[in-house]
This record gives structure tokens, C-alpha cells and sequence, in this order.
């Protein structure tokens, strides 16, 4: 008999649009969650002395975030659990990357099409609960730039975009699961 493969559901959107907040919540309800690793990059190089290692190197940060990325796809592939809720996917580092003009090794665009996930949440830009903070360099402005940098790349990968009503956190959750019918 063979194991069902896990339901790999992604939750993208601009910086601070409450993907995280959604996250732990839906980790309290007992499904397998895995974190943005962006924070754990950039703090990793401050450990290193650099201050935005985006800012700074803006291939090698995206280099470790596709690498981390791309291990968490194969974790949620490898999961006993039917759903898996991931925060930022794959596609991300190839939108922030466009969106700075910055160039990229074909296989970034090779590693959109050769790891596909099943649903993608979109959290739109939130004026009322947007927050910088000492890892989020982006302004309000940026921010809806690159929203529109993460729609364009994820619709032109064919990924049909959910969008996530701008509501509380539980309220949040219980769309994603009535959508998954879960």
C-alpha cells in the first residue's frame, strides 16, 4: 500500500502580512509547520559581521535561502502528515531577486519548476498591522513592490493564487482549513 503524498500548502505574501502569526497558529492546532528562514539567514550574518547580508551579497543570501528552501520542500515531501504549511516558498528568492534587478543562476528558475507546491496562500499587504523591525529593512512602499514582484512570478509559474482575508489569525486559519476542507 502506498503512502499518500503530503499536501505541501504555502503561505506567501509581502513582509509582515501575518504569514508567521498564521503559522504558529496553525502549529498550535497540531499540523507540521516549517518557518520563515530568511531571519535565521540574516542572522546568521550578523553573527558573521554583516549587518544585510541581502543588501550586502544579494546572490549569496539568496543562494542559502533557496538551499534552505529547497530543504524544506523535500522535509514536507518526506512527512507522515497529510498537510504541511510552509512559510515563503521556493519562488520567493526568484521574485525578491527580479524585483532588485539582480541576476541568478539559471537554476534558480529550474528549482520554481522542479519543486511544485499544492496550495498557495497569498496574505496581501496590511497596512494596519505592518511592522519594521531590525530584520525587516523593507518600508510600506517596498513592501507593496513586492507583493506585486510575488504575484507576477507565482501566476507565471501557474500557481493559482488564495487570497487570505485580512482578518484575525483564527479567523485566518479557519479559511485555510474550510478551503482545504480540512
Amino acid at each position: 500500500m502506498s503512502k499518500l503524498k503530503p499536501s505541501k500548502n504555502l503561505l506567501i505574501g509581502g513582509p509582515s502580512t501575518g504569514k508567521s502569526s498564521v503559522l504558529k497558529a496553525l502549529k498550535k492546532r497540531g499540523f507540521l509547520c516549517l518557518p520563515e528562514i530568511s531571519r535565521e539567514v540574516t542572522l546568521e550574518a550578523r553573527q558573521l559581521g554583516i549587518e544585510h547580508l541581502f543588501l550586502d551579497d544579494p546572490l549569496k543570501f539568496s543562494e542559502m535561502l533557496l538551499k534552505g528552501r529547497i530543504k524544506q520542500f523535500e522535509i514536507a515531501s518526506e512527512s507522515q502528515q497529510e498537510q504541511v504549511f510552509i512559510d515563503r516558498g521556493i519562488p520567493d528568492v526568484t521574485a525578491y531577486m527580479d524585483q532588485f534587478n539582480e541576476r541568478y543562476p539559471d537554476e534558480f528558475k529550474q528549482a520554481n519548476q522542479n519543486f511544485r507546491y499544492d496550495h498557495v496562500f497569498f496574505f496581501p499587504v496590511w497596512k494596519d498591522i505592518y511592522v519594521q523591525d531590525n530584520e525587516r529593512f523593507e518600508d510600506l512602499e517596498l513592501a507593496l513592490n513586492l507583493e506585486r514582484a510575488l504575484i507576477k512570478t507565482y501566476e507565471n509559474l501557474g500557481y493559482n493564487l488564495i487570497k487570505i482575508p485580512r482578518t484575525s489569525v483564527e479567523k485566518r486559519v479557519d479559511f485555510i482549513l474550510n478551503t482545504l476542507k480540512l
